[in-house]
């Protein structure tokens, strides 16, 4: 077994295992999906919602109460049209409440 008794960095670590390097890409992909619907989510909601993770055509979006998730959830059908539009392949947006 060959230990590296040195620091790197987390690219560095994602770059040397393919599961790492799944998983920051997934969570870029997420990253840049919410910057490209958060205009459309009003300015009163925005710090009330944050990307999920993405599995598949499907993406979660967090959301911090059953209000904003009512007012968001009203939304969805927006929201996936404009990620189509600039060409995510999204089906489905699912919405998981945060306690």
């Amino acid at each position: 077994m060959n230990r590296r008794h040195y620091a790197i960095t987390l690219q560095q670590a994602s770059e040397d295992s393919p599961t790492l390097a799944r998983l920051a890409a997934l969570t870029r992909d997420s990253s840049e999906r919410f910057q490209a619907i958060e205009l459309l989510i009003p300015a009163a909601l925005r710090s009330a919602v944050q990307a999920g993770p993405i599995d598949g055509n499907s993406w979660c979006l967090l959301v911090k109460s059953n209000a904003a998730a009512a007012k968001i959830r009203q939304l969805l059908p927006a929201l996936q049209a404009h990620l189509r539009s600039l060409g995510w392949d999204v089906n489905s947006i699912r919405l998981k409440i945060q306690n």
